[in-house]
């Protein structure tokens, strides 16, 4: 919903580390009163809500991406700090911070919270997941840690809504949030050296305290960070800095770790006074659980088994609802029909516009239910899990397992996928999951293979458990996931060579989902896919419609009028280039609108079809048998063959269908250079393995 600036009364910033429940609190606090767009000047997704607080008035809730520090590794991470120290434009100054620690990790949360609380903002501790400590024997007494800390710390469980209505009020009582000055401190020789480039910072550069000890820090940390940030301050500062870790360096510090373990030292401290553990309990249940499921062997196996179940069940429980929906497009199409005479404009109507449109929407049931389970992967904890185990198989092709999020990301749209890439330091290695990530089967792909496998591959059941078509389903995602790692080996051994990283990752907590959770991004995710369907795929449906329907053509039947008619004409134009791959001119001009978004191909041939067969001429038939039912008047043999869908549904998971993200391929890696790489192999690697698919079928049958 739009956000009303008139009645915004506060700026709120909520902020993380990963996997301690900030999503969860952000949706809990705002409910479905948010929107969502790019930070300017970057693809880096913000998202904005509204929070309604006790006192009656409204804050504008900004999602932080999750980060561990303020000293940025990754472009995720730097967009965090850079907003609180108001370097993006369009940012608003925060004016309360909500720092969500997780409980159950206490001491790791809580170093996050120091450098926020160095900026003098004012800090509400959101202390999430107190359900999930108490089970492992974690105690916290919040009051002692808010005393220690300086601020006020509300403990919730925001899954199931613990704790919000409390850390409201605490919002609420501004006035009254108040954060201590810093208490951390670091060995004096280091402190007097920080406090020294800190007051030259503050004269030179104008920066506020604030500021100036965070860049000071920064400057201070490493030789490496020096040279990174060396155009951005005046020469004396540099000169300065060198001195420094010249000096520190001759006295023995590690500039390095010096900061980070006199935070912790300060944290421990207050973490003994607050936190108290129970030795009899342990979380055995969690490690017995986790020796199995990121066992090399047994993990692997019940992860393939996870996803076959996952895609087996998206093809069997979508089948009704999709029969629903498709019920219902017929219906609004007879309606329309009696309203509207017939003619060009009902024509239009019922054969174009929702012809192309509804054979779209049918698939509705399927997205969402692939949204669900995604959710529901995240949700639990077992994302971090899977990409783990497929740590094995990614270092083998010179990548790690935080590649493997990214990729499983794009299962749902490539483009949130390639965002993902984000938390990727090593850049060769973001730049080679950014190129392999959109052959990962997104959910535009879905009605194609549903529509083809649907109407073309048999019914029939596999060792008594898994059916044909469900099994055909997870042979494109895994063709998908094959070529990506196996373009990935290829990038990193010729063009963007790289040794393989270390993979440290951060296993989360079991959690129970939360269903609002879930619910809300199964929504926002749908209600995008929705909203293309009525806005690019309608258009193209119309424009269609008027290729396949004009030049008029009198004494000829529908099938010669569409073949003479433009996108008949545009249509033979291209068979030659597709013939070699079993395509006609139909699935020609299909591919070509599809250029656009993938799942455009099924409202183009719903749109075809309606076209050449009508339902006032051949009564009320489904795309399905209208394509089963095709005939190349030339040979006298089906347009459409099980050879032919198996064809289509392999271009279309090797295939660049999507300019969205080209064009966000261009803006993350930085250069059009990477985005028409990635075009030109991809589109390269779908004829060369569609024809030799084609080629093997065809011997395969004779």
């Amino acid at each position: 919903m739009p956000l009303s600036t008139e009645t915004v009364l506060r700026n709120i910033a909520i902020i993380g580390n990963p996997n301690a429940g900030k999503t969860t609190l952000f949706n809990a606090l705002t409910g479905l009163r948010q929107k969502v767009a790019n930070y300017p000047g970057v693809t880096i997704e913000k998202k904005e809500g509204i929070l309604s607080l006790p006192d009656g008035s409204e804050a504008l809730l900004l999602d932080l991406p999750g980060t561990y520090s303020l000293t940025a590794n990754s472009p995720d991470e730097r967009i965090a700090t850079d907003v609180l120290l108001q370097k993006v434009d369009g940012s608003f100054l925060p004016e309360i911070v909500i720092c969500v620690v997780d409980a159950s990790n206490i001491e790791r949360n809580l170093y996050l919270v120091t450098q926020i609380i160095d900026y003098h903002f004012p800090v509400v501790i959101a202390l999430n997941m107190m359900d999930i400590a108490e089970k492992q024997g974690t105690n916290i007494d919040a009051s002692k840690l808010s005393k220690s800390l300086g601020v006020p710390v509300v403990p919730t469980v925001a899954s199931k809504g613990i704790g919000i209505d409390v850390l409201k009020q605490a919002i609420a009582q501004k006035t009254e949030i108040s954060s201590k000055s810093r208490q951390w401190r670091l060995p004096p020789v280091v402190q007097e050296e920080c406090d020294e480039l800190k007051s030259m910072l503050q004269q030179t550069h104008k920066f506020n305290e604030a500021l100036a000890f965070h860049e000071a820090i920064t400057l201070l940390t490493s030789p490496l960070a020096l040279h990174e940030h060396e155009d951005r301050f005046a020469p004396e500062i540099i000169a300065h800095v060198k001195q420094d870790h010249q000096r520190l360096g001759g006295l023995g510090f590690d500039t390095q770790l010096v900061f980070v373990e006199s935070r912790y030292e300060w944290i421990q401290r207050i973490c003994k006074e607050a936190v108290t553990r129970d030795s009899q309990r342990t979380n055995k249940l969690s490690d017995t659980v986790d020796k199995i499921l990121t066992h090399k062997v047994w993990g692997f196996l019940l992860f393939l088994a996870a996803m076959m179940l996952m895609f087996q069940s998206i093809f069997t429980w979508a089948n009704t609802p999709m029969e629903w929906i498709g019920n219902g497009i017929d219906w609004l199409g007879a309606q329309v029909s009696t309203i509207l005479p017939a003619g060009d404009l009902q024509d239009l109507f019922v054969n174009g516009a929702l012809g192309g449109v509804g054979a779209v929407v049918t698939f509705l049931p399927q997205i969402v239910l692939l949204f669900l389970f995604i959710g529901l992967l995240e949700d639990t904890g077992y994302m971090a899990r899977a990409a783990f185990i497929m740590d094995r198989l990614m270092s083998k092709v010179g990548l790690h397992g935080k590649s493997f999020i990214p990729l499983m990301t794009s299962y749902a749209c490539a483009i949130p996928g390639i965002m993902a890439t984000r938390t990727i330091e090593n850049k060769n290695d973001r730049l080679v999951t950014i190129l392999v990530a959109p052959l990962m089967s997104c959910s535009a792909r879905l009605p194609v293979y549903t529509l083809m496998i649907a109407a073309f591959i048999p019914k029939k059941t596999i060792l008594g458990i898994f059916s044909l078509p469900g099994l055909t389903l997870v042979s494109m995602y895994l063709l998908g996931l094959f070529a990506a790692l196996g373009m990935a080996w290829l990038f990193k051994k010729t063009l963007l060579k790289s040794p393989p990283p270390a993979f440290i990752m951060e296993l989360p907590q079991y959690k129970i989902p939360s269903i609002k959770n879930i619910l809300i991004q199964t929504w926002e995710r749908s209600w995008h896919f929705l909203k293309r369907a009525g806005t690019i795929i309608l258009g193209v449906s119309i424009i269609l419609w008027f290729l396949a329907t004009y030049p008029k053509h009198e004494n000829v039947s529908r099938s010669e009028h569409l073949e003479q008619s433009f996108a008949g004409q545009a249509g033979h134009v291209i068979e030659p280039l597709i013939r070699p791959l079993g395509f006609d001119w139909k699935i020609g001009v299909g591919i070509v609108t599809s250029l656009l978004q993938r799942e455009v191909f099924v409202g183009t041939m719903g749109t075809l079809y309606n076209v050449q067969n009508p339902d006032d001429e051949n009564g009320s038939l489904s795309l399905h048998s209208r394509m089963q039912g095709d005939i190349n008047p030339i040979s006298g043999e089906p347009v459409f063959t099980t050879l032919t869908a198996i064809c289509i549904m392999v271009y279309y998971v090797l295939a660049m269908q999507c300019m969205a993200t080209v064009a966000v391929v261009r803006r993350e890696a930085g250069s059009w250079k990477w985005a028409m790489l990635q075009f030109g192999f991809m589109t390269a690697l779908a004829y060369i393995v569609t024809f030799i698919v084609y080629r093997v079928g065809l011997l395969w049958i004779t």
